[in-house]
């Protein structure tokens, strides 16, 4: 994994890659904004960690500015703590935000969590760029994100097609309710629960034509979580 590090304190840049190299990643780092961008054109890395403060620019006007360009996860480090500071970091892009002083084993967990995301999303976005799934009456389409019922489209947001894709991907197999909340939310960085899987079931089947009292498609496993079956 390659980092690229934007910050001017050589000292603290100095440290970070350090740390990161003795962990095993690549990293490459510069001072200033445009040191930044010349160096994420040429070795396009697989995450930034991201300065505020720079000599030459905010570091948030080149948050947004990767962010036309590259869905490269960023982590923003900054002295800036006030609340409206992270929210307005968090808006402009990052996928995370780090206020300073910060432990270097903080720092580390923050930057393997926003990749493990990254990862996940990609491999999400690859398996729904698929072909057609069909059981039954249902029809789904991946790539427009499309769901059809004996032929009509019916209305489904994100999240709805995300876990319908998941449940008829792996149709005939029980999924833990840990499994089926990790790939539809957890993956994407939010953080649910249970009571929220059951009300987005709830929704499926009202569109999907199921009856909750005796599914035809998407049963309930009691105690382990739900099971796509064929009707």
């Amino acid at each position: 994994m390659k980092v690229l590090v934007v910050e001017d304190d050589r000292g603290l840049a100095n440290g970070i890659s350090f740390s990161l190299e003795r962990d095993g990643y690549e990293v490459c780092s510069g001072g200033s904004l445009k040191q930044a961008y010349r160096l994420l054109k040429e070795q396009e890395p697989d995450a930034v960690l991201l300065d505020l403060n720079l000599p030459d620019g905010d570091g948030m006007e080149f948050c947004r500015r990767i962010r036309e360009e590259s869905s490269v996860p960023i982590l923003m480090l900054t002295a800036r703590d006030m609340e409206t500071d992270e929210v307005q970091g968090l808006l402009s892009g990052a996928d995370d935000y780090l206020t300073k002083p910060f432990s270097l084993a903080v720092l580390k967990a923050r930057l393997d969590t926003v990749l493990r995301r990254s990862k996940a999303s990609r491999e999400r976005d690859r398996e729904e760029s698929r072909p057609d799934l069909c059981c039954g009456e249902i029809r789904l389409v991946p790539g427009p994100m499309k769901v059809y019922l004996k032929g009509e489209e019916i209305s489904c947001s994100t999240t709805e097609f995300r876990l319908l894709y998941y449940l008829m991907k792996n149709r005939g197999q029980v999924l833990l309710k840990e499994q089926i909340l990790e790939y539809v939310w957890d993956s994407a960085g939010s953080f649910v629960d249970e009571n929220t899987l059951q009300v987005a079931i709830r929704r499926l089947r009202r569109k999907i034509g199921d009856d909750p009292a005796d599914p035809r498609y998407i049963r309930t496993v009691r105690g382990m979580g739900y099971i796509f079956a064929s009707p």
